[in-house]
């Protein structure tokens, strides 16, 4: 039997007991110790992420190594981590200074605030109306909120997070709806059909889809499975969750005949299956797309 046969196999019977994923986190252990890797280090943290969901204890880490918060080399996370500690510190201390905030601002209030100001784009008074951006960057942050526990690290996630939306991804992110159609079509094109009957396929909601990514559409618990392969290089995978949506909820879809109705609906669509969503949608993703790495 080769290597590759016996892990399957170890795989296969670990998954039967219960113990699925035992192999994968071991991998990712090892990979997590691993500083010869040098250049390659971020590579296959991202070959390792596109490929299997990551552990909840190691989430935080590799997303922050990926989206570059910390550097690849564990010896040196300590003392970065200090000083973005210290980043943190002194921009809450600068918008307290300004009365920008209080300690009855929400939490999340403050991360934008936070944001706006490394940004340069602080306005005048937190009481000004807030703009498109400003809206995807709070929904993130409050689905963030529940993913990462620590305020800093929430922060500065978030932050990174968004800036590789808006800049790795910026000419992706738009392209994602046409996609959205087309693989709609490829797996149901009566479903298709019917969304264009109704004059909904523009009307979808493809800002809380693709702009948000999800955030304050799925659960927490969900949306990190998606979020792993946005962080690891593949915005695509929202294309498939909105395609997974319409089709574990086509019959629904199918008795509603308008936009409105339909558009109401997937932007509260049921919490219960969102987990059976995620998993197909992965499954979608790789059936078309196959492990695609650093591929918008």
């Amino acid at each position: 039997m080769t290597e590759d046969s016996q892990r399957n196999f170890r795989s296969v019977y670990y998954e039967k007991v219960g113990f699925r994923g035992v192999e994968e986190k071991k991998s990712l252990e090892i990979l997590l110790k691993d500083d010869r890797l040098g250049e390659f280090y971020v590579e296959k943290l991202c070959t390792f992420s596109q490929r299997f969901p990551l552990p909840s204890m190691y989430r935080a880490l590799v997303w922050k190594v990926l989206l570059g918060i910390l550097p690849p080399h564990h010896e040196s996370h300590a003392q970065v981590m200090t000083y973005r500690k210290e980043q943190y510190s002194d921009v809450l201390h600068a918008l307290e200074v300004i009365r920008f905030i209080s300690d009855a601002t929400p939490q999340v209030e403050v991360y934008l605030h936070m944001h706006r100001l490394e940004s340069g784009k602080l306005p005048r008074s937190p009481s000004f109306p807030l703009e498109p951006e400003d809206e995807v960057f709070l929904a993130i942050a409050k689905a963030m909120e529940e993913m990462v526990e620590d305020s800093v690290d929430c922060y500065w996630v978030t932050r990174c997070f968004v800036n590789q939306l808006n800049n790795k991804y910026r000419d992706s992110l738009p392209q994602l709806p046409k996609a959205f159609e087309q693989y709609l079509n490829l797996e149901d094109s009566r479903l298709l059909s019917h969304l264009k009957t109704c004059s909904a396929v523009s009307r979808l909601p493809y800002d809380l889809w693709f702009k948000r990514c999800f955030a304050g559409c799925l659960p927490e618990s969900s949306l990190q499975r998606v979020w792993d392969k946005v962080v690891s290089g593949s915005c695509k995978i929202l294309v498939f969750v909105a395609v997974e949506i319409l089709l574990t909820f086509k019959i629904k879809v199918m008795a509603l005949n308008s936009a409105e109705k339909i558009t109401k609906f997937l932007e509260n669509i049921p919490q219960d299956s969102s987990d059976a969503i995620v998993s197909k949608a992965i499954d979608l993703w790789h059936k078309h797309c196959g492990t695609p790495v650093h591929s918008a």
